[in-house]
């Protein structure tokens, strides 16, 4: 059981790039399975849970091969998986085994997807309900959870789905199936979710549309059996992992960092938006697009923050920075209300649950609700105690949330079970030290 101390740092200074983006890198895995020839992956993010899905692909016939610090992967085509009686062991990722069902519903292919024991209490209900649609067959004897056994269908057939929550996963999930059918397979989601696929898909020559619905619902339009051409990918810097030293440093006094080539997508950006409303000194610069994402470098200075309510259509947009947003709230003047955030209890973790008891323990007043975190900011000047130890609850934003917590207290925190950080963002430790934090392995 690896464990990491966080000591209060006197300031955070300099210029750092964090890995590539994980949602990103997921996608270029598995779309890129599909084409027809190779294509090259630049700064694919190496953490376990991308992994995992390589390795998993592998097994279901594509050739992967790393060429110096490019990834080369030898798509088959669409619909081309091969494989029978298959295991494929994702260990923590949701987002790996939720849109490896959607490819393999697709395809002509049997395979059970297995996790560890946190992905293995994640709902899957909402990915299988669609897909079944398509004519997969779905065998899961634990109650939705994984083990998951499927087998695809031959011939899918394209479906309409209206989902009742705005979700990429569900959304990549049924795309990545309807792509092997002959017709069009038509998404609705209440708001708009995080387009990474759509982007990828489009770039790679597929034809896709998306359209606002007179009831302000999004459709999504995909159109079957596309020829997607071999084109090379560059995975841009994640900016839910870049979160983790921006707001160290809004927080922490005399700090200034700048962290380059971040993905700016503006389904992406919700936090950022929070955290300016809030007061936080965020620039952009050097704004530019690359295969399809746009991208820039972002730059932020300590700030004085207040209080803010964040708005319910900001959700999705943000929905894996609540753990670091919780931890800027804490030096807010003023309440900070999340609202509409029930999605958090079904992560890696119950994330609402675990920030409010953490911050708790570090006598930071809060509020915790089925769909809601109030947290009581104590402003810039209040001096928070610290020496507490925070279980991770194999949750990695949870872990690197409280160890960016640390560098502001008067006393050490302490984060047990800190492997679980390399699921996303293995270089945290390294990256974090260089701008001037005072991680300590324990």
């Amino acid at each position: 059981m690896n464990s990491m101390t966080s000591y209060k740092s006197s300031k955070l200074y300099g210029e750092v790039v964090v890995p590539g983006d994980k949602s990103i890198s997921h996608r270029a895995l598995i779309i890129g399975s599909l084409v027809t020839g190779k294509i090259k992956i630049k700064n694919l993010l190496e953490s376990d849970d991308v992994i995992a899905t390589l390795e998993a692909l592998k097994t279901l016939g594509i050739i992967i091969k790393k060429n110096k610090n490019i990834w080369e992967v030898f798509g088959n085509g669409i619909g081309n998986l091969s494989g029978s009686g298959l295991s494929l062991d994702l260990g923590n990722s949701g987002t790996g085994s939720r849109l490896l069902m959607g490819l393999i519903a697709g395809s002509d292919v049997e395979a059970t997807i297995i996790g560890d024991e946190s992905l293995s209490k994640r709902p899957m209900k909402r990915i299988i309900k669609p897909l079944k649609k398509t004519g997969a067959v779905f065998d899961h004897p634990n109650n939705d959870n994984l083990p998951i056994k499927i087998k695809g269908s031959k011939i899918p057939l394209p479906l309409e789905y209206n989902s009742p929550v705005a979700s990429a996963q569900i959304k990549s999930s049924i795309l990545l199936a309807g792509l092997s059918s002959t017709g069009n397979t038509t998404i609705i989601e209440p708001s708009l979710s995080r387009d990474h696929s759509e982007r990828m898909l489009k770039y790679l020559g597929a034809k896709i549309s998306t359209i606002q619905l007179p009831d302000s619902s999004w459709k999504i339009t995909l159109e079957g059996l596309p020829m997607l051409k071999p084109l090379n990918i560059e995975i841009p810097s994640d900016p839910s992992s870049a979160a983790f030293p921006l707001v160290a440093s809004i927080i922490t006094p005399n700090s200034e960092i700048k962290i380059l080539n971040v993905c700016v997508n503006d389904l992406r950006m919700g936090l950022y938006k929070s955290l300016i409303e809030m007061g936080a000194n965020i620039s952009f610069s050097n704004r530019r697009e690359i295969n399809g994402e746009p991208i820039a470098d972002i730059s932020a200075k300590y700030s004085i923050l207040k209080g803010i309510k964040i708005p319910k259509s900001r959700v999705a947009s943000m929905i894996d920075e609540f753990p670091i947003l919780s931890v800027a709230a804490v030096r807010a003047i003023g309440d900070t209300k999340m609202e509409g955030i029930e999605e958090l209890r079904f992560k890696e973790t119950d994330r609402i649950h675990a920030m409010s008891e953490g911050l708790r323990s570090a006598g930071i007043e809060t509020k915790e609700k089925k769909d809601s975190l109030v947290i009581k900011g104590k402003g810039p000047d209040y001096a928070i105690n610290g020496n507490i130890t925070i279980k991770s609850r194999l949750d990695h934003r949870i872990a690197m949330s409280f160890l960016c917590l640390g560098l502001i207290t008067e006393n050490p925190i302490k984060v047990v079970d800190t492997d679980t950080i390399k699921s996303s963002f293995p270089s945290f430790f390294e990256v974090m030290n260089e701008i001037g934090a005072k991680l300590k392995h324990t």
